[in-house]
Formats: structure tokens, C-alpha cells, sequence
């Protein structure tokens, strides 16, 4: 069969995925280096029956996707930078409301306006921690094109399933570097949509009544039946509750549908680390470089692995601490000061066999950042 090959960028990528996925609507504010995604959607989105719409900033983008997906649309919104701080707020009420929705923050360095046309990974425990509350989130990630489609695919189901928010971590590198995407046929990668309520107009719906699968049937605000949406704690109906009991079932419910489901979330590729003496963790455009460290020394006969994360939160442990195990020293390779770095040393049991190959200054770490911190564990440097 002819395959439908397309030469895009991560941003074009991200768009062609949500697309597939079965986007409806989309509200975002331009802001570098994301700007291409809601560029490419103003004209794609409406020929595939969507509605598009460029809102006044990045706080009103999130709030109109919540109430567009309330409404039973899927919806996305994109932003980088100090357009993702803004969104944290309303990011926290879709939590708390358990509004599918997808979230793309494309990395750039921070804080403040920082780089704007620069990569950077600064944002990974801003996806984890940024809105306020005690809560859980999903955040997946990618390190090219094909993958950046295929969690965007993945972002959407996680979405519909749990019903819960879901970012999109990528990072400007990813974003603006432009290669090859094979389109995959309609069919050919499973579509979750959205589970809708069967209970009748006019009898008592529960919009926050877990099933016996832990999954929330939806209902259409302002179709047939009528409910509550509030970002207080709140009974089944929806309606605000500082019942200890009701507050206390809630909060379990908001971090055990995610957490308690962390092994069916996890996202992860391995290469070579069956029998890796040393074992590179990244993720992002980060893992290209470690993958082409690993494929280099493999070639001189050292024993070097990678594990890349697609799956940044919920932390996939169980996967990283199995790894870990088998491997002499364990180095991270991030574009930040190290903070998929402590993730990984609490779930090592050698935390101190654990070291961070970083870049912060805006510039792509290169496989010459890794070898300097792998010749200094093999004693060969300083």
C-alpha cells in the first residue's frame, strides 16, 4: 500500500495528530516557538469541520477549550513559555472538573521571557506542580516527528479516558526541526472518543459517579440533562460540598484515577539496555543525542543503553528503577538543571551511581556534553 509521507516540522506534526485524532476545536494566543501550530489549524481546523478561534491571551485559550469541551468537542490549546504559566489557574479547574482537554506547551528557555527561539526542557516540573492543590496529571513527550503525531494521538485518549487534562511537553528543538512523518490511515492507530452518558433526559444523572471501571460517562452541558460545574470540591451531582467525607473521596478519586494507573500510562522506548553497563535516561530532543552517543560507543564495543521517556508524569518508577538495577551508572540527559535527574535518583536504588549530562544556555546538548560526564565516571577525565 502507497504510504501518504509528509516532510513537516514537530509543530506540524503535533497538528496533523490532533487532527487524526478527531479535534474539534482549538483556541490559542501565537506565542514562539508554538505559533505554528495555531497557524496551521486556522485553515486545516475549519476544512475538516472544526471551529478555530485566536483568543485575546492565553488564559481566555484555556478557559474557552474547557467550556468547548464541556459542551462534548475535543478540544486543544498551544503555548510555550509564560503562555503556559498563565494557563496554570484554569488548568487546575479542569482538574478539578475532570475536563478532557489537551494541553501543548512547546519548551523554551525560561523563566520570564527568557529564549524565546531557544530550546530548553525547564518546564517539566511546571507540567507536574504548576497548578495549585494537591493533584495528578498526565505529561507526554516526544524526540521527532513520528512520535510528537503519535502522542499527540495518545494525549487525546489519555484525555477521553481518564478525563483529566493532558500536556504535551515538547521542547523548540523538536518543534522547528523539520523530517519525515509517514501519515498512518485512518484506523490504523486506535481513536478513544468520548464516553457519553445513556442515562434519559429527565431522570437523575450523576456527572461525577465513577463507574465500576473508574471511567465518567459525559453528558453535553446544555444538552438534556442538567448538572453542576463548579472548581470547589463537590458531590456527585457537581454541586459545592465541604463534606470531610465527600472532600476526602474526591481527592483519592482526582490522584488514584492517574496514579493507580501509572504502568497503563507509561510510555517508553529502550534502546540497547538488555545489557547496558552504562544506561542514558532522557527524553525529548534530548534523547536524539543520547541515542546517537549509544549508537556511536555501541559501535566501538562499549555497553552503552538508552531509555527515553514519552511518559513524564505520572512518573513511570517501576519501568526506571528496573533499569537502573541492571546497569553500572546511570546518566540523565536533559536540558535543564536536573529535574528529571532527582526523579530518577529516588527511584534508583544506587542514587549515587546516578549523574546529570545537562545544557542550560540555550544551545542543543551534543553528544560531546555526554562523553565529557561519561569520561569522567570512567575516570578518564575531570
Amino acid at each position: 500500500m502507497k504510504k501518504n509521507i509528509l516532510f513537516v516540522q514537530g509543530n506540524e506534526a503535533c497538528v496533523e495528530g490532533a487532527l487524526y485524532a478527531g479535534l474539534d476545536f482549538f483556541a490559542g494566543y501565537p506565542i514562539t516557538p508554538s505559533t505554528e501550530i495555531a497557524e496551521l489549524l486556522s485553515y486545516r481546523l475549519p476544512q475538516n469541520g472544526g471551529k478555530f478561534i485566536q483568543m485575546e491571551d492565553e488564559i481566555s485559550s484555556m478557559c474557552a477549550i474547557i467550556g468547548a469541551s464541556l459542551t462534548g468537542k475535543k478540544v486543544m490549546t498551544a503555548t510555550s513559555g509564560p503562555g503556559f504559566s498563565l494557563k496554570q489557574e484554569a488548568i487546575g479547574f479542569a482538574v478539578m472538573t475532570e475536563t478532557p482537554c489537551v494541553v501543548v506547551n512547546v519548551q523554551r528557555g525560561g523563566p520570564s521571557t527568557g529564549l524565546p527561539t531557544s530550546g530548553s526542557q525547564g518546564d517539566v516540573m511546571q507540567a507536574r506542580w504548576g497548578t495549585h492543590g494537591e493533584h495528578a496529571i498526565i505529561t507526554l513527550t516526544a524526540s521527532n516527528n513520528q512520535d510528537v503525531f503519535a502522542m499527540t494521538v495518545e494525549a487525546f485518549n489519555l484525555s477521553e479516558t481518564f478525563r483529566t487534562p493532558v500536556i504535551l511537553l515538547f521542547d523548540e528543538v523538536v518543534a522547528h526541526t523539520r523530517e519525515r512523518l509517514i501519515m498512518p490511515e485512518q484506523g490504523e492507530i486506535n481513536v478513544v472518543e468520548r464516553l457519553k452518558t445513556s442515562v434519559k433526559g429527565g431522570t437523575d444523572y450523576h456527572p461525577y459517579l465513577p463507574r465500576e471501571d473508574g471511567r465518567l460517562p459525559m453528558s453535553d452541558f446544555g444538552g438534556i440533562h442538567r448538572f453542576n460545574v463548579t472548581g470547589l470540591m463537590h458531590d456527585m451531582w457537581g454541586f459545592p460540598s465541604t463534606n470531610p467525607k465527600i472532600v476526602y473521596g474526591l481527592m483519592h478519586h482526582l490522584v488514584d484515577k492517574i496514579q493507580g494507573h501509572t504502568e497503563e500510562i507509561t510510555r517508553i522506548k529502550e534502546f540497547f539496555v538488555d545489557d547496558a553497563d552504562y544506561l542514558l535516561i532522557s527524553y525529548g530532543s534530548s534523547a536524539r543525542t543520547a541515542l546517537h552517543v549509544v549508537r556511536n560507543r555501541r559501535a566501538r564495543g562499549e555497553k552503552l543503553g538508552l531509555l527515553e521517556l514519552q511518559t513524564l508524569w505520572p512518573f513511570p518508577v517501576d519501568a526506571v528503577k528496573r533499569r537502573c538495577a541492571t546497569a553500572d551508572y546511570v546518566i540523565v540527559v536533559e536540558m535543564n538543571m536536573g529535574q528529571i535527574l532527582h526523579e530518577v535518583k529516588k527511584a534508583s536504588d544506587n542514587p549515587d551511581k546516578v549523574f546529570l549530562a545537562n545544557q542550560i544556555n540555550g544551545s542543543f546538548i551534543t553528544p560531546t556534553d555526554v562523553l565529557n560526564i561519561l569520561r569522567i565516571i570512567q575516570g578518564k577525565g575531570s
